[in-house]
Parts: C-alpha cells; sequence; structure tokens
C-alpha cells in the first residue's frame, strides 16, 4: 500500500485529454425515505416514485477512461482507467432481493464496449460503500481459488485508489450503516491500494457556516492520482469521499460526483442520505461543490442517477441551483 501526496497538476499534465464512455453497470432499489432523509415524502413523493415497498430506483453509473493524448516529457498516463464500479456480483440471493439488484455488473458493461477486466490500469472510487466499491473483487471462476473470503481482484493490473481516511474508516466499519462496509470488497485488494491524502474543504473542528466557501482554492485541494485526473475531498456521506475530474478529448472539465449528490433530485440543498455520517456538512459541501462546477462549467457525471447521469449546473434564479441535462 502506498501513499501519494497531494500536488496541484503539472502545466504538462493539463493538456492531457482522456476519451470517455458511460458504462451503466446495472440497476438496483433503495428506500426512498432513507435516500432522502428529513425531506419529508409529500415533498420528495412528486418527483421519484416508488415500489410497493417504498424503494426508489438507482443506478450504478461508471466511467471508462481511455487515453487521448501522450504529451512529449510526461509521466505516461494509463492507457485505461475507470472511475467507481458499482455493487459487483458477490451479494447473495437474500441481499440480491432487498436492494432488487439487476444481474449485471461493471464488468459486463465493460465488455460490452469491448475491454477486458485486465485491460484497466487503474481504478479509482469515490468511497468503499458496497456499492460503489464491492465491485473491485468477484466471484472466483472455476480453478481461481478466493481463499477465505471467496472473492478475487476483479481487474488484476490495475492499483486502486482512494482517500486514506476512507480507507482507514472502511477497515475501522466507521459508519451508520452496520453492513456496508464488506471485507470481502476490501482485503483481497489491500496489496493493491494507493492512498491519497488531499486537504479537507475546511480544518478539523472549525464551526462553519452554512453558507461557507472553503478558505483553500480548489487547486490547492486536489491531487492528481494519474497525469490529466484528480482528485479533491468532498465530505459528508462518509469523511473520505472524494470526487474525480479529467478534461476530455473536446477539452470539457468533466467531475464523477459522489454521494453528495447521487441523483439529480438530490439537489436541494437539504436533501442529504440518512446515510450519510455528517448531514450538516453534506450540506456545506453541496453548497461549495455546485457554486464551483456552476462558475467553472462543469460537465458532471451523477454516480446514482437512473435516468441521464450527464448533467451542467446553472443558477436557479432563486439563489439555488439546478443541474439540466447533457450528454457524454
Amino acid at each position: 500500500m502506498a501513499n501519494t501526496p497531494p500536488s496541484a497538476q503539472t502545466d504538462v499534465s493539463k493538456d492531457i485529454r482522456y476519451r470517455w464512455t458511460l458504462l451503466r453497470a446495472g440497476g438496483f432499489k433503495l428506500d426512498a425515505g432513507s435516500m432522502f432523509g428529513l425531506i419529508p415524502r409529500v415533498v420528495w413523493s412528486k418527483s421519484v416514485p416508488t415500489d410497493a415497498q417504498g424503494r426508489m430506483e438507482v443506478h450504478h453509473n461508471c466511467i471508462l477512461l481511455e487515453r487521448a493524448t501522450d504529451i512529449p516529457g510526461a509521466q505516461i498516463a494509463p492507457r485505461r482507467i475507470l472511475l467507481e464500479c458499482g455493487t459487483g456480483n458477490k451479494l447473495d440471493e437474500k441481499m440480491s432481493a432487498v436492494f432488487a439488484l439487476e444481474p449485471r455488473w461493471v464488468c459486463d458493461a465493460l465488455h460490452e464496449v469491448g475491454c477486458d477486466a485486465k485491460d484497466i490500469d487503474r481504478v479509482i472510487v469515490t468511497h468503499l460503500h458496497f456499492d460503489h466499491a464491492g465491485g473491485l473483487t468477484r466471484r472466483p471462476i472455476a480453478g481461481e481459488s478466493g481463499g477465505a473470503l471467496h472473492a478475487v481482484p476483479s481487474f488484476p493490473n490495475a492499483t486502486v485508489h482512494v482517500q486514506a481516511r476512507e480507507w482507514s474508516d472502511a477497515l475501522a466499519n466507521r459508519s451508520v450503516m452496520t453492513r456496508t462496509y464488506y471485507r470481502d470488497h476490501l482485503e483481497p485488494i489491500a496489496d493493491r491500494v494507493v492512498l491519497t491524502d488531499s486537504p479537507r474543504p475546511f480544518l478539523p473542528g472549525a464551526v462553519v457556516d452554512r453558507e461557507a466557501d472553503p478558505p483553500v482554492p480548489l487547486e490547492a485541494r486536489m491531487s492528481e492520482v494519474a497525469p490529466g485526473v484528480q482528485v479533491f475531498q468532498v465530505p459528508g456521506h462518509t469523511w473520505g469521499q472524494q470526487a474525480m475530474t479529467f478534461k476530455d478529448a473536446s477539452g470539457r472539465t468533466v467531475v464523477f460526483v459522489p454521494d453528495v449528490l447521487p441523483t439529480a433530485a438530490h439537489v436541494g440543498a437539504a436533501y442529504s442520505l440518512a446515510y450519510d455520517v455528517e448531514p450538516y456538512t453534506s450540506m456545506v459541501s453541496k453548497r461549495w461543490f455546485l457554486r464551483e462546477a456552476s462558475d467553472r462549467k462543469w460537465t458532471i457525471v451523477l454516480d446514482h442517477e437512473p435516468g441521464n447521469p450527464v448533467r451542467t449546473v446553472e443558477p436557479d434564479g432563486k439563489g439555488w441551483f439546478r443541474v439540466p441535462e447533457s450528454s457524454a
């Protein structure tokens, strides 16, 4: 396991571009009340349908990056990077039924675009909850041994990149949920994890106002985990949750959004998840994140949006923001 220090992107890395493919890695369902926390059902139910068990549809959205440029003098960027990997294929029949999990996972989506798991050089995940990182490992096939955990790395040639705080919390199971950091998606990849320690938006212990902006510019809080690919912390859902950003072949800045904004229906300031370790922090993070996205004209990709997850961010004329659909 290695650590990478936070660093501003180099001038050379700024010129590296990636082609990207949105991977739809299977739908599932989560309890809608839990997904909207303190927001009353009478409010969110106007736009979010549920099934007979009160569950809403969500999705596993991932991104395949493929290097589009080679820059003389630059560290060679990895050829293929996977952003996020969903639940995977290891949940038993009971848990699959609880979440109405489709029999489909990220490797199915990769195969559909002509990419094999062994072709992935790096995997970057927002955080290590099972529905974001369970796909880091898979069921062994005939002739393989998954050991006591009965799981093997899904991407045999890839390093896995995550925030150091997130890895520590995952190993210690520091979460409001009793079962979300599964040992079988952590221990089999422990020898290939690369930890990043990006600066937090606010100093630990700081008293932060609802509409406060981080005192340090975003560029100083970014860490480069591959040439042209940066991460930065967006705490609240977990303490070590991160967003990922890169430039695409057309020059757009694309940001993969963690669970600070899992679906477009969560754009409201207080629309936080009951699963968040710090709902107030989530609200503060959402505000500065959306402001940055609007000011910088980001294209964002939402990790759980069941419709079109590719969005832009713009002011709504009422002091907040909206997230209209865009294109990949």
